[in-house]
């Protein structure tokens, strides 16, 4: 089981549940490598933490979003430190982009497997 546990998206904020007995540190939440915000950990009654943070709407856009939750020991209002460890990611899909996105993936997997069936085929036929 994951130390994290996300409960998913909810009205702009990312919701879950940390596992673990001791506070966490400074919980950061970093999209393409930029300090968005700082998550609230709040103790649970049966155990662990409850944690959520706002998604910025600006932050939104067609095509393929990912937010990372980050635990560290810095101080409010400053980057991530190195070394920040990595806690749960989150990765939001949206917008007409997608669309052609799917499709060239699909596009690609049809290949690979028409050329995957191709070698199959050839190696079953050698004599041997």
């Amino acid at each position: 089981m994951n130390e994290f546990e996300s409960l998913g998206l909810k009205g702009g904020i990312w919701q879950g549940v940390l596992h673990r007995d001791a506070p966490p540190g400074r919980l950061v939440l970093v999209h393409m490598g930029s300090r968005l915000a700082e998550a609230c950990a709040t103790p649970e009654p049966e155990g662990g933490w409850a944690v959520d943070v706002a998604i910025p709407a600006e932050r939104l856009s067609d095509g393929v979003q990912s937010f990372l939750l980050l635990e560290d020991r810095g101080a409010e209002g400053e980057p991530p430190h190195p070394g920040a460890r990595h806690l749960a990611s989150l990765t939001l899909v949206a917008g007409a982009l997608l669309d052609g996105d799917l499709h060239a993936e699909l596009s690609l997997m049809r290949s690979e497997l028409e050329l995957l069936k191709k070698e199959l085929r050839r190696l079953a036929a050698e004599p041997g």
